[in-house]
């Protein structure tokens, strides 16, 4: 949501002037089973911290619970801005749940894209400020949940890695995933990097753009909350309006094909050739245990 600009600073003077000692301004917790939302109402910031081990998948329950956060978040008044980050070790998020997609009914698979595409289109969509603080491994779903933020900030350890990597499962990345990673990279880097399903290493993603900077593991949070204040130093409208003029006809593409776009993933995914290599896929990981 949106805090006009005096009652953030009326509010921002308040936190400032109390006395050393007392508590600063509320943080908020309202956590459910696999995401920690924070929100410290001072700063007008939330944390949202992904929590489904072992490696963050996006399952049906995890976007469900990922789009009730950011809804709550959207309409709250005193939110202005959002950190998404991981609390699982060495990964931000693999992406898609394979188990998802594998061996489940049309019912089910229409379900499951719709969730996909819901928490796409609420966070590229969102008021709020959002700024990826990417501390692990970022494939696939992953990396098109951090493309979706304002700002990408990532660990810069070279064994992190990050891309849209579906072609490697031989499945497709849809066209909102490419517009959205063409909107940071550019064409040529984009539609290589989709070809070849390429999963770049940090240093590699900050060359190409897909991240904006690279940081020190002990300094991402640190870092997350000082470029936050860079951007939240702006008036929220004018910075909404141009977000939205910048983002709107990605958006309004899958708003208008929505239905479509959920019946080709069916279809997809349906297919038995894509079944038995999701299969292999998921046989190979089972080994990698």
């Amino acid at each position: 949501g949106v805090l006009p600009l005096r009652r953030w600073r009326l509010a921002w003077g308040r936190a400032a002037r109390q006395p050393p000692g007392l508590p600063l301004a509320p943080r908020r917790a309202f956590s459910n089973s696999k995401i920690l939302v924070e929100l410290d109402e001072s700063s007008g910031v939330a944390t949202m911290k992904f929590k489904n081990p072992p490696v963050n998948s996006l399952s049906l329950d995890f976007l469900t619970e990922f789009c009730i956060s950011l809804e709550k978040l959207e309409n709250d008044r005193a939110c202005r801005g959002v950190i998404l980050t991981s609390t699982v070790p060495k990964i931000f998020s693999s992406g898609l749940d394979i188990t998802e997609m594998c061996g489940k009914s049309t019912e089910h698979y229409a379900e499951f894209w719709r969730a996909v595409q819901e928490v796409w289109l609420r966070l590229y969509g969102s008021n709020m400020v959002t700024v990826a603080a990417v501390n692990g491994s970022s494939p696939a779903g992953g990396c098109l949940v951090a493309l979706t933020c304002d700002y990408r900030i990532m660990v810069e350890n070279p064994k992190f890695s990050i891309g849209l990597n579906e072609a490697q499962l031989g499945i497709v990345a849809p066209f909102w995933f490419k517009d959205t990673f063409v909107n940071t990279v550019g064409h040529r880097i984009a539609e290589r990097s989709l070809q070849l399903g390429s999963l770049h290493s940090a240093p590699d993603a900050l060359r190409f753009g897909l991240v904006d900077e690279l940081v020190p593991e002990e300094k991402l949070q640190e870092r997350a909350a000082a470029v936050m204040a860079q951007w939240l130093a702006l008036p929220d409208h004018a910075r909404q309006l141009t977000k939205s003029m910048m983002r709107k006809a990605v958006l309004d593409r899958l708003v208008a094909h929505r239905e479509e776009d959920i019946q080709n993933f069916i279809s997809f995914v349906s297919k038995e050739s894509i079944q038995k290599s999701l299969r292999m896929y998921m046989e190979m990981l089972k080994k990698k245990k």
